[in-house]
């Protein structure tokens, strides 16, 4: 008997290599993701500009952040933007300006669509090889009430629906999917019953893992995991002579991985 249903996270056309260079921008389950990575010796960089949650603010991102890696991930968390009304501008942080300076609004599908799209044309006129991975937060939104909040997360949906067909290079991880609608539990939530916890990050984190890594880069997991443990383990003694030596050999693997996998970042 099947107790849960599996989200089918479908086939993509690229594979995540080894150690490969990744930017993350989004909401804040863009830091948990990417978090995964550099635990894992990936050279990531997340929200450089610090976390954005609409498609507006994920175009100013990436229109400022000129690296061009291969391998982008960009994570939706809602439709609602906060326009200054001194300017007319959509701000990505009110700073903790009075909230009476600005005029929050809801994108439409189609003007997420147009801002996504400005977004990916500028990751290709840098870098035409770049593969660009769309997911929605699962994070709900309390503060516009739970309605809204699937409003909001439908909006996106559709958005990404519109956009996927219009080119190769686009792709999408069903995160949003697999905690809604296999996990959909309340032991899989933090405890403001809101945020996925670490167990379903994690569980999101092995699936991306599936889905999406070359047979290379599940090799260098399957390297680095026993070292990333050896690493992560507290001694008794640190300064036994025992616990030196257990250190000594741990650093001569590290030093193997680094020339196997140059671009290994710990």
């Amino acid at each position: 008997m099947e107790f849960r249903t599996i989200v089918d996270t479908g086939q993509f056309g690229f594979q995540i290599q080894p150690c490969e260079e990744i930017l993350f921008v989004g909401s804040c389950f863009a830091d948990e993701i990417g978090c995964r990575f550099r635990e894992n010796g990936f050279p990531v960089t997340v929200n450089p500009y610090g976390v954005m949650y609409n498609p507006a603010s994920i175009l100013h991102t990436i229109e400022r952040y000129e690296a061009a890696p291969r391998i982008v991930f960009m994570t939706l968390g809602t439709n609602h933007v906060y326009r200054l009304k001194e300017t007319g501008q959509i701000v990505d942080n009110c700073e903790k300006r009075p909230q009476n300076l600005f005029q929050e609004e809801q994108l439409s599908v189609d003007e997420c669509v147009e801002y996504l799209q400005k977004a990916v044309e500028v990751l290709r006129q840098r870098n035409p090889e770049v593969q660009v991975i769309l997911t929605v937060s699962p994070i709900r939104y309390r503060k516009y009430g739970y309605h809204e909040s699937q409003i909001s997360k439908a909006t996106l949906l559709l958005a990404i629906s519109h956009l996927l067909p219009l080119a190769a290079h686009l792709s999408y991880f069903s995160s949003y999917e697999i905690l809604m609608d296999e996990l959909r539990d309340y032991r899989f939530y933090a405890s403001d019953m809101l945020h996925p916890s670490q167990q379903a990050v994690d569980y999101i984190w092995e699936r991306l893992v599936e889905a999406l890594f070359s047979a290379e880069a599940k090799a260098f997991l399957n390297d680095w995991k026993p070292v990333k443990q050896a690493l992560a383990h507290k001694p008794f003694n640190p300064d036994s002579a025992e616990y030196k030596e257990f250190m000594d050999k741990t650093m001569l693997k590290v030093d193997a991985l680094r020339k196997k996998y140059p671009t290994f970042a710990l």
